[in-house]
């Protein structure tokens, strides 16, 4: 083996390792890319960091003596021609009490659209101590042209919520929806059994 054929071998050695480190970066923050939005999702449930409400399956035990402001703001994104709002704009249960309210969302299209419900709470800290129970937003939404749905949503604030500096002091809390459209294959759950359906043209 001549002198120069050593470097020329072990320069191309070199040169695979840093091709291999490359494509095992651009790999990786692929995979990242495609897990920060669930994990995002993940901590935002845990934390209630922007908003995000809490999902649960039982009620509480606990009841205060404290009522607790809560309006209702209902929205609906460009792609789907429904109606939609809150039956009442606002209620004032007891903190810790579990109350039921409803939404209507009306289809005013000639077609059968699908929709989901993204949610959020303001002001922010609030958010990890509002309780769902029951919510429409947890599955997607089909409803036929013409179609009106009874939507109920069951819910009580974490009587937790009095004893956080960040959250003794808030009076007020606003639960917001908004629909977007939704496409894919048919769900196989209907809507019976999360809503009421009002059948049919109004």
């Amino acid at each position: 083996m001549s002198e120069t054929a050593a470097p020329r071998k072990k320069q191309s050695r070199n040169n695979g390792a840093v091709v291999m480190m490359c494509l095992s970066f651009v790999f990786g923050m692929g995979a990242m890319s495609y897990a920060a939005v669930p994990l995002y999702r993940i901590f935002c449930q845990v934390t209630g960091y922007n908003g995000t409400t809490q999902r649960v399956d039982q009620m509480s035990s606990v009841v205060l003596d404290r009522t607790m402001r809560v309006t209702f703001d209902a929205n609906v994104a460009p792609g789907l021609q429904w109606d939609f709002k809150p039956v009442e704009r606002e209620v004032n249960p007891k903190i810790g009490e579990t109350i039921q309210v409803n939404f209507t969302a009306v289809n005013r299209s000639n077609e059968t659209q699908r929709g989901q419900a993204v949610f959020n709470v303001t002001p922010g800290e609030a958010g990890v101590y509002f309780n769902k129970v029951q919510c429409f937003c947890f599955t997607e939404t089909d409803l036929k042209p013409g179609e009106k749905l009874d939507m109920p949503v069951v819910f009580y604030i974490d009587p937790e919520i009095v004893k956080a500096v960040e959250s003794k002091n808030i009076h007020t809390v606003t639960l917001s929806y908004t629909f977007y459209p939704k496409e894919g294959p048919k769900p196989l759950a209907s809507n019976e059994g999360r809503a009421v359906k009002i059948e049919k043209k109004l």
